[in-house]
């Protein structure tokens, strides 16, 4: 039964690759992975055919233990169940702050902020943008504000395609040094796999490596030669409210001192996110984005409002694949040393004697990201490895599933969401951008692991 359970995961996986061609959304699959993952794991344990094992290393045998054995199985579901709500109560708080300001017409003021007819210089600026805005509101959130931007500015279709795309590379760029720019590194952080400080100290330049190059190669590219003309805005679309600059600062300011909150109080960082996510509430239910405001006015600027519009089939994904990796992790494979260990664990060993070089696994893994989903990525290699907290193996598997990504349009949100939005063609962007994001990619590695390697050896 525990093959059964492997292949079930791997079919659910392959259905997520393949959302597109099946039609299907990839969080139908997810939640049934998990559930059927976590049903079998129940039969199988209570049927004598595996053992299972906590996070602790603790394993359970239900012949041998009976009750006590069933209660230690129970106690590891809900050990993963709370690390998963953790990471789902966090990004709920976030995407709830991100579309208040949106409400209240925030985003509108970095759109207006952008003047220049030069197309070299919007293609960094929007870059520039991309990569400290994700790295504050989250990859995602930030691309769709800049697509949105340049949606505005060119009537072309292949102007918006090579902006939309590139402004993905930049955000996804942005978002691998940030504990809150990107859902991969938010599970590090609140996994307790790396802290923010050293996170940022560590990436930061890698990750600026992985912007800057493509987007200096791509400068000197036809498509951004020469200037472009703005249409007229469209007053309605552009229309500032009153409370649009006190939204955007206070929601961002909140959301920037989750870190802070965590260092202070020593709480999990999904409270400190809750706390932003109160104060924000609290401003906007007392501020009047209109004058004359009325109460079916203000019906219109609710928080409520702002939880309608949050993206509950993405949240739901996160939970199925974070569950479904978790049913892996508690599953008894095999032993290493005479140890029993998880499924995950156990693969971490075999990949270690096929390829003992873990840097090259590790950029196999970036790699992969782009042709799957990086959350379960990164959610096995938090189980399949035990470093300590903040060792450059974390920094670096944070860094190759953030970039990876880029190198094909659907291997990140942000790629998925710019393609939806402008309908990028698959094969395009792996022509035009993917050998683009790639040198970024490989470049920024090879600047992190002299970093860590040459110059700051075994400094934490």
């Amino acid at each position: 039964m525990a093959t059964i359970i492997v292949i079930l995961f791997i079919l659910g996986y392959l259905a997520i690759a393949f959302e597109h061609p099946l039609k299907l959304d990839k969080s139908v699959s997810a939640l049934f992975m998990a559930a059927l993952i976590w049903a079998l794991l129940s039969l199988g344990f209570q049927g004598g055919s595996f053992d299972i094992i906590n996070a602790f290393g603790e394993t359970f045998n239900f012949s041998a233990g009976g009750e006590d054995a069933m209660n230690g199985f129970e106690n590891t579901l809900l050990h993963h169940l709370g690390s998963t709500a953790e990471i789902l109560l966090f990004l709920i708080g976030a995407m709830t702050i991100v579309e208040i300001i949106d409400l209240h017409n925030g985003f509108d003021l970095i759109k207006k902020a952008v003047k220049t007819r030069s197309k070299r210089k919007l293609l960094w600026i929007v870059g520039v943008l991309g990569f400290f805005l994700s790295a504050v509101i989250d990859n995602l959130t930030a691309t769709i504000v800049l697509v949105t931007l340049i949606g505005k500015m060119f009537h072309d279709r292949n102007d918006r395609i090579w902006y939309a795309s590139l402004i993905v590379l930049a955000a996804n760029s942005g978002g691998a040094w940030s504990p809150i720019g990107d859902v991969t590194t938010t599970m590090l952080w609140i996994g307790k796999k790396v802290s923010a400080p050293l996170l940022v100290e560590y990436l930061i330049v890698p990750s600026i490596i992985s912007f800057a190059v493509p987007f200096l190669i791509a400068s000197y590219l036809p498509v951004f030669k020469g200037e472009l003309v703005i249409p007229e805005s469209d007053e309605k679309d552009d229309k500032q409210l009153l409370t649009s600059k006190l939204m955007l600062f206070l929601g961002i300011g909140m959301i920037v001192s989750v870190p802070v909150f965590k260092a202070v109080t020593g709480l999990p960082p999904y409270l400190g996110m809750m706390f932003a996510l109160a104060v924000v509430w609290l401003v906007s239910e007392y501020s009047k984005p209109e004058e004359p405001f009325n109460e079916e006015r203000k019906l219109l600027y609710t928080v409520r409002q702002a939880l309608a519009r949050i993206d509950m089939a993405s949240i739901l994904f996160f939970f199925g694949i974070l569950m479904a990796v978790a049913g892996l992790e508690a599953l008894v494979y095999g032993t290493v040393n005479g140890e029993e260990v998880g499924t995950l664990r156990y693969t971490a060993e075999m990949l270690e004697i096929a390829i003992p070089n873990q840097d090259v696994v590790v950029l196999l893994l970036g790699v992969l990201s782009a042709i799957v989903d990086n959350v379960p990525l990164v959610a096995a290699t938090m189980g399949m490895y035990d470093f300590s907290m903040d060792h450059e193996i974390w920094h670096f598997i944070a860094y190759s599933a953030g970039t990876g990504g880029s190198m094909l349009i659907i291997g990140s949100a942000a790629g998925v969401a710019a393609m939806g939005m402008e309908r990028i063609d698959f094969i395009w962007y792996l022509k035009k951008i993917g050998w683009l994001a790639f040198i970024g990619f490989i470049t920024g590695a090879g600047v992190f692991l002299l970093i860590e390697k040459v110059l700051f050896p075994n400094v934490v």
